[in-house]
């Protein structure tokens, strides 16, 4: 009996796992291997949203070299990367510094850092605009000390720059978290030889706290250069569907989403920008990795 029941455990063994595995697997493949592939096949050729298209080979990728509005699109996408990665950086660090220490009433005040991170994107995009549109608070202050209106949303590269301090304000708290787990794991004995050596605040923040958390620092990196380069939520929020003014706004992943939908969208050129963007993603998150390598090496 003892061993008939051993034998039946060792026969259902193989299985058990990929029946555990399978409900995971089934949605990964249904919404993120499937999507892959399609957008894959769909960039060499011309289908439409209710056309199957035919294979075209590099027609959709010459096309894009001739397109005005793509060149407009990358380089708004590359501007938003050496806009808002740097801030990402650096910020959530001096943050995480001041709320690391536990006084009285810290908790609060990690908690309001944070809430932007878990507030929708619609509500916080909503918000902004409000207060930066022409009859918003922030103009109607600087019309108040004499300034005058400032057209946030409708000058074009003050729109861009107000949408890149959008996901810098929304993403201060997230990598917060982050730098606040890896400043937890700095030895408190570095920075007390370095203050009996006479370092001071700054001193120790460069050679202590900076080295120690370097490796997260790439990671914080990596994650807001993908983030950054395929935005699409801040700048449509704030500067409209098409765009801003002329669509001079637009970045690539916006494009996606404006060629690629409706009834007459070209779903086959929007797969050839979608895989570009992915291309460049990857790209930047090697580029940041091998930099850190170096780094190390």
């Amino acid at each position: 009996m003892a061993m008939s029941t051993v034998s039946r455990v060792r026969r259902q063994l193989p299985v058990s796992p990929w029946l555990f595995a399978a409900p995971g697997l089934l949605i990964t493949g249904a919404f993120i291997l499937y999507p892959f592939v399609s957008t894959l096949v769909n960039a060499f050729t011309d289908r439409r949203t209710l056309v199957p298209g035919r294979f075209v080979g590099l027609a959709n990728f010459r096309e894009l070299l001739n397109d005005e509005m793509f060149w407009i699109g990358l380089r708004n996408s590359t501007l938003y990367v050496v806009g808002v990665v740097p801030a990402l950086v650096v910020l959530p660090l001096l943050l995480a510094l001041l709320v690391q220490k536990n006084i009285p009433g810290i908790t609060f005040f990690r908690s309001a850092f944070y809430t932007p991170v878990v507030a929708s994107i619609v509500v916080v995009g909503l918000i902004w605009v409000w207060l930066l549109d022409e009859r918003g608070l922030v103009n109607s202050l600087l019309e108040t000390v004499g300034v005058g209106r400032v057209g946030f949303l409708s000058d074009q590269w003050l729109l861009l720059l107000s949408a890149m301090t959008v996901m810098v304000w929304k993403g201060l708290g997230y990598y917060m978290i982050i730098y606040l787990a890896a400043l937890a794991n700095v030895p408190r004995e570095l920075h007390e030889a370095a203050a009996v050596d006479g370092a001071g605040a700054v001193r120790r923040f460069l050679t202590v706290t900076v080295p120690a958390v370097r490796s997260t620092m790439v990671l914080v990196g990596a994650l807001s250069s993908v983030a950054a380069f395929k935005v699409f939520s801040e700048v449509y929020l704030m500067a409209g569907p098409s765009g801003g003014p002329a669509g001079e706004d637009t970045t690539l992943v916006m494009l996606v989403q404006r060629t690629g939908t409706g009834l007459t969208g070209r779903v086959g050129y929007a797969s050839a920008i979608s895989v570009v963007v992915f291309v460049v993603t990857v790209a930047l998150m090697l580029l940041v990795l091998r930099a850190d390598r170096r780094d190390e090496s």
